[in-house]
């Protein structure tokens, strides 16, 4: 990164760096979460909730490019090796073990939760004081709130076919 570019941040380089890692970390193992419970997922309305965790897989991929980036620009280097995610990791990853769409579902509903939190903590953080770092925050918070009520729109459309007995 230039050096007016980084005398612009008005926040310690090394935290900033930090959060972008674990955010990092948190949006691949986002992506493969959403990526893996698409390929295993079963039961009612299966097919409109693969369709959702494909596209965000998708999103989640995209963010972390988006971090990446960003990382780099400032100098930094992303965790460059997938066990270092775990240690990283702000929202952990749940392994879709039951693969019934409700454990799914709420799962990732779960990770979207704990990835609004992260990323409106990290507009805290940087505003006014990084407004690069903050614009991408914007963006990606954006998603991550469209995410959850993608989710738990599903979730609700499910729970109304399994009380009422509709297929």
């Amino acid at each position: 990164m230039g050096t007016k570019g980084k005398s612009i941040i008005g926040i310690d380089l090394s935290e900033l760096l930090t959060l972008l890692n674990k955010a990092f970390s948190d949006e691949w193992l986002a992506y493969y979460q959403y990526w893996i419970g698409s390929k295993i997922v079963k039961g009612p309305m299966k097919e409109a909730i693969i369709a959702e965790l494909i596209q965000h897989s998708s999103d989640e991929l995209r963010h972390s490019e988006m971090l990446t980036t960003r990382i780099i620009q400032l100098g930094g280097t992303p965790p460059i090796r997938p066990e270092d995610w775990y240690k990283l990791t702000n929202c952990g990853y749940d392994a879709p073990e039951d693969p019934f769409v409700r454990p799914v579902l709420e799962q990732n509903i779960k990770g979207e939760q704990c990835a609004i939190s992260t990323y409106q903590n990290m507009l805290d953080i940087t505003r006014d004081k990084d407004p690069i770092t903050y614009n991408m925050v914007v963006q990606i918070l954006q998603d991550e709130v469209e995410h959850e009520e993608d989710l738990q729109s599903l979730l609700e459309d499910l729970e109304v076919i399994m009380t009422t007995g509709a297929k």
